[in-house]
């Protein structure tokens, strides 16, 4: 699974999830994306899943690109403990995901595969998403 190789600090603020993904909204890498239409942490087990379920699919057949890095850690304190004491644990690690934001890429399959594959892998994510083309009239 993805975790950061190295951390600044261990544990961090929750911060806020509000606004759109300028950034990385756009098509980059391959002819197919999968965007995302709402916010969340996307965990890093998640992102493995969605990836498994891409790859099974393409058999091979493709080239993936994985666009969001779990690099945020989320922590939790224990179920029945008492408040103060500190903050809990790191828990998970999190990618922070905006509405706007390409999760995967995928090229060198056809349009009908990369949406079946698309299909799956959104199908293992918390968000809804939207398939989306590649729009060959910027490049």
């Amino acid at each position: 699974m993805l975790t950061p190789k190295r951390l600044k600090y261990r544990k961090q603020q929750r911060g806020r999830r509000k606004g759109y993904d300028y950034c990385g909204a756009t098509v980059a890498f391959g002819e197919y994306g999968l965007k995302a239409m709402g916010d969340c942490w996307m965990t890093s087990r998640q992102i493995e899943a969605a990836r498994v379920a891409l790859t099974r699919h393409v058999k091979r057949g493709g080239k993936i690109w994985i666009r969001v890095f779990p690099d945020k850690p989320v922590s939790k304190k224990p179920l029945e403990t008492r408040q103060g004491k500190g903050k809990g644990p790191v828990e998970f690690y999190g990618a922070i995901v905006r509405p706007g934001r390409i999760l995967f890429e995928i090229e060198g399959v056809d349009i009908v595969t990369a949406r079946e594959a698309m299909n799956l892998a959104a199908q293992k994510l918390p968000i809804k998403t939207k398939f989306v083309e590649r729009d060959v009239s910027h490049t």
